[in-house]
């Protein structure tokens, strides 16, 4: 069990936990959830080495045995020849000859009370984690995982997400009674995605997961601890019921402070005379009366705050040209200024020619490492496309992604006058990590560092955070300026490999937004099928190394046969359809509506999820 009661932490010059409280008890399976920045990896860190941190309140760590950890980053040691089976037996075999050398010892020595005692110790480490059947239970964990037939493998002949699926196998096995992972999900393809999932789902010990990969949030998890604005929300169900719980306290949230409105309002209004007629006739009644209008104004006020958890505000990601941005400054409408920017591209040329112009064409590419990992790719993107490049790792799509930006391969072709962004998975490529935030922005087109500050301000950087060395904001924040900067780019072409990756979901969801509205073409690397399916107009899928174009259609179907349910699709349609039509309610000020509609809402959760 992990327990905080009143858990307060800050650094330097921000605060992370307002008096936090919450208990993770034994065998749930737990989704840490949060927006980006908020301080989750921060918290795990503290619950793995609670000595190296002063904070106050309490921290109580009672697991029984060894906390396990799947980290987000963690890499292969090339230099390490080990198969799978050594690597995840490791322990075992440790614990094994410990055994064996105590009994041998045990033979010739006069200590035996010593020796007796170290031998019970090691064989109940050896049984807690199931020691006898370990070599079975290896080969049961690889065939959940989609390994079969691993055993023999070299690590270093493994891809990324295969040897992340071979951490968790070894971390669930030597950890079985508490495992914290960070971020697991990151760069997995589908079918590694997959393979975590019954991974996860199979684990009969404790489990706390920071993750913000919509698939595994609505499969895996009956216990959701949010954490927001220094303070901390424990749901117990799973994320779906979760997001419906939030839904419903929007909705009274928002009818109640509507009524706050009027009666404030009203309120005002009488303070207004009542200040007036105090100042023309001197009376002590009027005066102890305004007094009491004050103070019921300022508690009608402190009643607007909204919870940290129900409304959370989207970064405000735009992919367009210079001038639209600049506009927004100097106090333009960004709207006429996107529709002069449309007429100076188009000129008397119409609309569905432009999008006939080809921006970029692939011919004959090829890709050799240690073997062919491409051969003979063609494709042509026209202007105003939205293709991701979809398949498994080590197939060779960064690779593709980064020829394109160099413009060095003969095989590749940009049309003329075309200027490309390129979001990188490699954070150290776009930015100087040891410096500040404001400093990788001086290149950016601004001509006040106030005009940096009320610029990122809009991605969720706060003004400590503008000055914050890169390098220590979290893989998220990383992302998001990253955006921001490629915002600034003014590009016709944009390269993204990976943009969902570290991202909180509303950082999803605005970056899909963004890419929809974006009048500009969009090539992207991504194993974020959620996102795919939202927001691309095809798919080029890597097979037989080369690249077939397949359409969304076909391409959904693929991904729901593969990875879901055969009614989850409509669901999820019909999901989406509902919260946006409360929203929509919302906006209008028809609450009623909205409960409606949320009653809806509420019977497909039922009908779908039982």
């Amino acid at each position: 069990m992990i327990k905080a009661e009143n858990l307060s932490y800050s650094f330097p010059h921000k605060e992370l936990y307002n008096k936090i409280s919450f208990t993770l008890e034994d065998d749930v399976h737990c989704a840490f959830i949060g927006t980006n920045g908020t301080g989750k990896s921060t918290l795990v860190n503290m619950i793995l080495h609670p000595d190296d941190y002063l904070y106050d309140g309490k921290l109580i760590v009672d697991v029984p045995g060894r906390i396990g950890y799947v980290s987000q980053f963690y890499t292969i040691e090339r230099e390490k020849e080990v198969t799978v089976f050594d690597y995840i037996s490791e322990e075992f075999v440790r614990l094994q000859n410990k055994i064996n050398q105590i009994c041998e010892d045990m033979a010739v020595t006069d200590h035996l009370e010593e020796l007796m005692e170290e031998y019970q110790q090691t064989l109940d480490e050896f049984n807690a984690i199931d020691g006898d059947f370990y070599e079975s239970n290896i080969r049961k964990q690889l065939k959940t995982a989609g390994l079969a037939g691993y055993e023999d493998q070299l690590l270093t002949n493994l891809s990324g997400g295969e040897f992340k699926l071979v951490q968790a196998i070894r971390e669930m096995m030597i950890s079985p009674k508490f495992i914290i992972m960070d971020e697991p999900d990151v760069f997995l393809d589908f079918q590694h995605l997959n393979a975590l999932r019954n991974l996860i789902n199979s684990h009969k010990g404790t489990l706390l997961v920071i993750t913000h990969n919509r698939y595994l949030l609505n499969h895996c998890f009956n216990k959701i601890l949010h954490l927001e604005n220094t303070e901390m929300q424990e749901f117990d169900g799973n994320y779906v019921d979760y997001n419906f719980a939030l839904l419903q306290m929007k909705i009274e949230q928002q009818e109640l402070a509507a009524a706050d409105m009027e009666e404030i309002e009203r309120n005002r209004k009488i303070v207004e005379r009542l200040r007036n007629s105090a100042t023309a006739i001197d009376s002590a009644t009027r005066g102890r009366s305004l007094h009491a209008r004050v103070s019921l104004l300022e508690r009608l006020e402190a009643r607007r705050t909204k919870s940290p958890f129900v409304d959370i505000k989207q970064p405000e990601i735009v992919f367009h040209a210079d001038e639209v941005l600049d506009a927004e400054f100097s106090g333009e409408n960004p709207e006429e200024a996107l529709e002069s920017e449309r007429k100076s591209e188009l000129g008397d040329a119409n609309a569905e020619n432009e999008a006939e112009k080809i921006v970029l064409s692939v011919e004959d590419y090829n890709v050799t490492f240690e073997r062919e990992i491409m051969e003979h790719v063609s494709f042509v993107l026209h202007a105003g496309d939205k293709v991701a490049i979809v398949g498994p790792n080590g197939t060779g799509k960064t690779t593709l992604l980064r020829d394109i930006i160099k413009e060095e391969s003969p095989a590749i072709c940009l049309s003329e006058n075309v200027k490309m962004a390129y979001l990188s998975q490699m954070h150290g490529e776009v930015f100087d990590e040891k410096d500040t935030v404001l400093k990788n922005f001086e290149d950016a087109g601004f001509d006040t560092d106030d005009q940096v500050t009320a610029y990122l301000k809009t991605y969720g950087f706060e003004e400590e955070l503008v000055y914050s060395l890169v390098r220590d904001l979290s893989g998220g924040e990383k992302n998001l300026l990253q955006l921001a900067k490629i915002s600034r780019a003014g590009a016709d072409l944009l390269l993204l490999d990976e943009p969902t990756s570290h991202l909180d979901t509303y950082s999803q969801l605005a970056l899909e937004q963004a890419i929809e509205k974006y009048n500009g073409t969009v090539l992207m690397v991504s194993h974020d099928f959620y996102t795919v399916a939202n927001c691309m107009d095809y798919v080029l899928l890597t097979e037989d190394k080369g690249l077939r174009k397949v359409s969304m259609r076909k391409f959904r179907k693929m991904i729901y046969a593969d990875h879901f349910d055969k009614d989850y699709l409509e669901y999820e349609q019909k999901k989406k359809e509902l919260e946006n039509r409360i929203a929509f309610a919302l906006q209008a000020g028809k609450y009623e509506d909205a409960k409606k509609i949320s009653e809806e809402l509420e019977k497909l959760l039922q009908k779908y999820n039982g």
